[in-house]
This record gives structure tokens, sequence and C-alpha cells, in this order.
């Protein structure tokens, strides 16, 4: 039989198969212990397996719902609307008798000067009132308009006098203190008062300015007064925090809202909604008791306005202003450093002012 398995002799090893990892015959022995990464499976990304470390948990900068940390009313990080409101009505729970007692003081002041004024036009009213137009001539009609008119044009202007002194003062002293309550600093009635003593002037500028602006926004067209609002809104906490001048706050509030219009508008327009509604509230008894609804149906009738019921109408007033001064008047300032900490980085700067730690995983 012929032998047909092959020529006889020494095996020699299979040959190595394509695909196969073979080391080059140059190539140097691997360590002991090595370990030959298994291959790649087809289809598939070649990734180099990473170092190998001591095991120890990865530290990733995570966002922090307290962001730098929060020393004092608010987080140091971007505020939402939520953060805004309850750092205001925080400020006001966390001073209470610095903020609403002061705020109750200038009310007081405020609402005896107005009433005084209600006063002192009263019996023009009743005057009007009492006059037959059947049995008058057309000069004493005359006479007696221009009478009232002047009484009501005294009374308004020093209203307005009244409101932009005691608004003034409110909102700068508020102001300072919202800024030492951002960093948990203690504030006493007289480190406000030292702050704002020199920078009430500058203030007042500020709030005329700001006030006739509006007005003449108002009288060309509403449209135009909203803008205006709105982009000089800030220009007073930027006045006292920064410690700039009156034109310097002014162009400060317009770069701060500038690409944040609308946001700050709503932020702005909610809280003036929300002390509306309060106020209204707050009202309704004292102008029931007063018979002021009886004047709005019926506004030739003055028989209903008295002394007490001025004073009742001047009570609900106060107790109104109160709460809702200081609530508008700190969101504004809240509103305005969180722009700063949008557009500037200020957190950074309150953490160092408030010599406070990141806290763990930042």
């Amino acid at each position: 039989m012929t032998d047909t398995s092959g020529p006889s002799g020494p095996v020699e090893p299979d040959a190595p198969k394509p695909g196969q990892n073979v080391p080059p015959d140059d190539q140097p022995t691997p360590p002991t212990g090595f370990q030959q990464p298994s291959p790649t499976p087809p289809g598939q990304w070649q990734q180099t397996p990473p170092p190998s470390y001591p095991q120890q948990a990865p530290q990733s900068r995570q966002w922090h719902p307290q962001g730098l940390g929060k020393p004092g009313v608010i987080a140091l990080r971007p505020l939402n609307l939520g953060d805004i409101l309850d750092g205001a009505v925080t400020a006001i729970r966390k001073y209470p008798l610095l903020i609403l007692g002061v705020s109750a003081a200038v009310a007081v002041v405020s609402a005896l000067l107005n009433l005084g004024s209600s006063l002192w036009l009263l019996p023009d009213l009743e005057r009007a009132a009492s006059l037959d137009p059947n049995t008058m001539t057309q000069e004493q009609a005359l006479d007696q308009a221009f009478s009232l008119l002047g009484s009501t044009s005294i009374v308004l202007g020093v209203t307005l006098v009244i409101s932009l002194l005691t608004q003034t003062f409110l909102s700068g002293f508020l102001t300072v203190v919202m800024g030492k309550a951002v960093l948990g600093r203690p504030v006493t009635f007289g480190d406000a008062m030292k702050e704002l003593k020199t920078r009430f002037l500058p203030l007042l500028g500020v709030t005329v300015l700001f006030t006739l602006a509006v007005v003449a926004g108002t009288i060309l067209c509403l449209i135009p007064a909203v803008p205006v609002y709105v982009f000089f809104s800030l220009a007073g906490p930027a006045l006292i925090l920064e410690r700039s001048t009156v034109g310097q706050a002014f162009g400060r509030s317009r770069k701060l809202v500038s690409g944040s219009f609308w946001r700050v508008l709503g932020i702005l327009l909610l809280a003036l909604v929300i002390s509306i509604v309060i106020t209204i509230v707050i009202g309704i008894p004292f102008n029931l008791g007063s018979g002021a609804f009886g004047s709005i149906i019926n506004p030739g009738d003055v028989s209903g306005l008295s002394i007490g019921s001025l004073l009742l109408q001047s009570i609900g007033t106060i107790i109104a202003q109160t709460i809702v001064t200081p609530f508008v008047a700190l969101v504004t300032v809240l509103v305005y450093i969180d722009q700063r900490m949008r557009t500037e980085g200020m957190d950074i700067e309150l953490a160092r002012a408030a010599g406070v730690t990141p806290p763990q995983q930042w």
C-alpha cells in the first residue's frame, strides 16, 4: 500500500492562523504578571484601558443647591424666581424689628402728613358739595372750581414730596440691610443709618430722576414708560452697594438689565401684583368701615368723609405699607444681586467677603 499520510519526520508546530497575536522575535519578553488585553470586538472603537490607580472615588465638579454656600438669606448662585421671593421673605423674618419696625415708622409719618393734607382739603370739598349748581352763576362756579383746583394741587404736591422723601429713605435703608443679610452679618439701626447718611442725597437724586423719567414716558405713551422703568429699576441698589455716582448708577442699571429685560420685568411685575393684592385685601375692612366705597360709587357725595373715616383709612394704609413696601424693595435688591452673580460672578466675591468654604462635591 502506498503511504498517503504525508512525509514522515519531526512534527513542526502549527503555523499561526491569520489574525492570531504572535509577538515578533525581537519583541522583549513581557514582565511577570503582565496580562495581554483582550482583543477589541469587531465593529467597536479601540479604547486604551485606563491606568490602574489606588482605589479612590473620582472627584467631579457637580452643581450644588447652595452654590458656593449660604451664609445669609440666599444661596450664593444665580437665583430663580422662588429664590428671590423667598429671600425677601426670609430677610423680613430674620430682621423683623429692623425691617418691619422702620417700615411701620415711615408709614406712620407718611400717613400722618397725608392725613393732615387731606383734612386741610376737606372744608373745600364740603363747601363745593353744598353748593347748588342751579343757583350759582357762571362766575361763582369758576371761582369755586379754581379754588378747589388750587387746594387739590397743593395737596397733591405735598403728598408727592412726602412720598419721595419717605420712599427714598426706606428703599436706601432696606438696601443696606439686605446687603448685610446676604452675607449673614448682623446689622443694627445705627449701622444702617451710618451707611445711608452719606448716600441719601445722591439716592434722592436718583429717585427724582427715575420718577420724572417714568412720568414723562407715561405722559407720552404707556409703552415707553415700561422700558424706562425696567432698565433703570436697579439704579438705587447700584448707587448704595457700589457707592457710585448718580450717572454711574443709571449706567450700571441699564448694563445689568441688558440681555435680561423680560426676566427682570417679569419679576418686578410679579412683586408689584403681589403688593397690590395684599394692599387691597388689607384695605377692604378699613374702607368698608370708613365708607370709602360710597365715595367711589358716588364721587360727588362727601358726606361720608370725616376725620374718623380718614383716620381709619390711614390705619389701613399704614398696615399695608408696612408689609408691602419692604417686600418690593427687598425683591428689587435681590434682582440686582442676582444679575451681578449671573453676569459678573459676584457670587465668588460674596463668598470671599462672607468667609465661607464652598460645599463638598463642588
